[in-house]
């Protein structure tokens, strides 16, 4: 981890998580309790212990005095985009989920009479819809598409944390590389059984980032005072997904010879699969300039530290 405010020899902090089961939010929690500090869980049932609020961000309540005390606020929640068919149904669920769920942090958010020093919402990279070759940072526009008007309306919904005068960030996240769930979660399992390969032509591009390196990006994101708005959680050298499907085979020490033909992925993921065919090439530069250091920056660093 970076040398940080939050480091385990400075002052206990008390930091509140929405999200925290997830695979982020548990590797999040983990980190920040290993060193000493205290995680407000934020969860939909009836709290179990002194560490849990409850929060309804489906009807958009919440006691805001759940979240007194609190020194940052960290929203992580949202259904898994990848966790199913993207039927008009589970759709519109991706979008009230995200939305509902920060639109309610922020109001309470900005009700607490001793705010918050920062409010960390997540986001994705799908802010930026296919780029093809073109590499884009925190600058570039929004683009097209279902995912882009999500990221739009999401980060949009953060609006009273922010106008409350509370720093507010935006976590474009990338694919994130871990055993335990995501993207990655399912390509092991092939990979390890030697089915894995490109998909598609294998040209577009992934922008990556390594479970260790987003946990210590979020951290720094709380940590660091000058950074508001977005910023990209990006490992700093997106590969072509040709590219990483080689590593995969070197460090798994697997063949890769069973190519995923475009029309199939199509046929079996309907309108997910123009995100997984699609190429995004992110470049994670505000994050960078502002001193951060990836302890696995390659896409075989972040492979092997998903592994072991």
């Amino acid at each position: 981890m970076n040398d940080s405010p939050l480091a385990p020899d400075s002052r206990r902090s008390r930091i509140a998580i929405a999200g925290a089961s997830g695979l982020i939010g548990s590797a999040l929690t983990r980190s920040l309790t290993a060193d000493g500090h205290e995680v407000v869980r934020l969860v939909r049932r009836a709290p179990r212990g002194k560490d849990e609020v409850r929060w309804d961000p489906d009807g958009q309540r919440m006691d805001a005095g759940g979240l007194a005390g609190c020194t940052a606020v960290v929203n992580l929640a949202g259904a898994g985009v990848a966790s199913r068919r993207w039927t008009e149904a589970y759709k519109r669920k991706i979008l009230d989920s995200r939305v509902r769920g920060t639109a309610t942090l922020a109001a309470a958010v900005a009700a607490l009479d001793e705010r918050p020093g920062v409010f960390v919402n997540g986001s994705a990279i799908g802010f930026y819809g296919e780029t093809g070759d073109r590499e884009v940072d925190e600058s570039a526009p929004p683009g097209e598409g279902f995912l882009p008007s999500v990221c739009v309306a999401w980060e949009g919904a953060a609006a009273p944390a922010r106008e409350a005068g509370v720093r507010t960030v935006f976590a474009r996240t990338g694919l994130v590389v871990a055993r335990e769930g995501g993207a990655w979660g399912k390509l092991f399992p092939l990979f390890k059984a030697g089915l894995g390969g490109r998909m598609g032509d294998g040209r577009q591009y992934w922008s990556y980032i390594s479970l260790h390196d987003e946990v210590a990006a979020i951290r720094h994101l709380i940590d660091t005072p000058s950074l508001s708005g977005p910023v990209n959680l990006t490992a700093p050298t997106p590969l072509t997904n040709r590219e990483i499907t080689e590593a995969m085979g070197r460090v798994l020490h697997r063949p890769t010879v069973f190519p995923t033909p475009a029309p199939l992925l199509r046929l079996a993921l309907g309108d997910m699969s123009g995100d997984i065919l699609g190429s995004q090439r992110v470049h994670p530069t505000r994050l960078l300039s502002s001193g951060f250091t990836f302890a696995f920056p390659t896409i075989e660093g972040a492979l092997r530290a998903a592994l072991h």
